[in-house]
């Protein structure tokens, strides 16, 4: 090999030898990282672990859930006890205008022109209604509707552009999924951001029938603790979905008040249905079937509607016109079941119709002469009597 090959071969020897230092250095100096880099790292890594899904449902709901001051204005006249014996005076009564100590409660703004839904026994008997936000401000209620027996209240302020919440599916709620409930629990002692409280759903379709004028069915349980100045908040999903109203709890004694893990709320579908007849109407229309009925108890009666035991409701008289009649039904004909559940007396054929609203189709099987037949009851509103 000629010299100038051999220089050749050296230079480009050299050449790669420096390339390859180089790369080696600038392969060290990228995987070097500094302390404070990697400390910044890590706080990036942590504060993504704390936003959880609660959190960030809790981020979603949180700014629409609102306190409720509610007061009655009682008023009463001064009597002067020498009214007695000098008549005259009565001209001189005074009549005192005097707010009640306020009662709370809690509540959740559903559209952003302001209307919000709570229990009706957070507003009951209330003549000024007070709506605080988290935000600081407040505004004086109207009260749209209420209905006592399904304990939902309809609200409305003068607002736009208000935060509300997202409405989910109570029929999709799962049984242990978690549960947040988010309310006032303080009353008028602490205003400002709402208190949250985590758990899970412990049971759906909990059952209490009637208690004083109010129909709780097809309750969700939850653990999520719950306390008085709850009610009329909402329970809220993983989600950030309000999926019930939270409305009462189980103490365990009548002597107790806090919460022992055991509450229950009013699944939304369930409101929904309830409001938007409050929003349209301003009340819960009363429905009619048109059907007078009675237990069927006596051995022999069952024997004769041809049923196999005295079990059932039968139907005394169908008035002319009315929605049991345009289903087909007749006198001497025995109910069963309702929408598919079976009926062994009045009490539950009550019951059953108790969520009842106008429009609403129920699907009746009536056993007439021995045989079953299948009809459908479209309910309708009551007539002005």
């Amino acid at each position: 090999m000629s010299d100038g090959g051999e220089v050749l071969m050296r230079k480009s020897a050299g050449w790669l030898a420096v390339t390859f230092l180089l790369g080696l250095g600038v392969g060290l100096r990228i995987a070097h990282i500094p302390p404070r880099a990697q400390a910044l790292e890590k706080t990036a890594e942590i504060d993504s672990s704390r936003r959880t899904a609660i959190v960030r449902a809790v981020e979603a709901a949180k700014p629409a859930v609102v306190s409720i001051s509610a007061t009655r204005i009682e008023e009463y006249v001064v009597v002067d006890p020498f009214e007695w014996f000098f008549p005259e005076l009565r001209r001189f009564r005074r009549r005192i205008r005097k707010e009640s100590p306020p009662w709370m409660g809690s509540g959740f703004i559903v559209s952003p022109d302001g209307y919000i839904w709570t229990n009706e026994h957070v507003v009951h008997g209330a003549d000024k209604i007070i709506v605080h936000l988290p935000d600081g401000r407040e505004f004086r209620a109207k009260l749209v509707g209420a209905d006592e027996g399904s304990d939902v209240a309809v609200l409305k302020v003068k607002g736009k552009g208000l935060p509300h919440v997202k409405l989910g599916n109570s029929d999709e709620v799962i049984v242990g999924e978690w549960a947040i409930a988010i309310g006032n629990p303080f009353g008028n002692i602490i205003k400002g951001e709402p208190t949250v409280t985590v758990g899970v759903i412990s049971a759906t379709g909990r059952d209490f029938g009637v208690q004083s004028g109010k129909v709780y069915r097809d309750m969700i349980q939850t653990d999520a603790a719950i306390n008085k100045g709850n009610s009329g908040g909402p329970l809220v999903n993983a989600l950030g979905e309000v999926i019930g109203v939270n409305t009462f709890i189980y103490t365990g004694s009548r002597w107790e008040i806090g919460s022992v893990g055991i509450g229950f709320a009013i699944p939304i579908n369930k409101v929904k249905r309830i409001a938007k007849e409050l929003v349209r109407y301003g009340r819960v229309r009363p429905f009619w079937t048109g059907l007078s009925v009675q237990d069927v108890q006596d051995p022999l009666l069952a024997e004769a509607l041809g049923l196999s035991r005295p079990e059932g409701v039968l139907i005394t008289e169908v008035e002319p016109g009315s929605p049991g009649q345009k289903a087909g039904l007749r006198p001497k004909d025995v109910i069963v079941s309702v929408n598919g559940k079976p009926v062994h007396n009045t009490e539950e054929v009550q019951l059953a119709f108790s969520e009842g609203l106008v429009g609403d189709v129920y699907e009746l099987e009536v056993v007439r002469f021995g045989k079953r037949h299948k009809v459908h009851l479209r309910l309708e509103e009551a007539p002005k009597r």
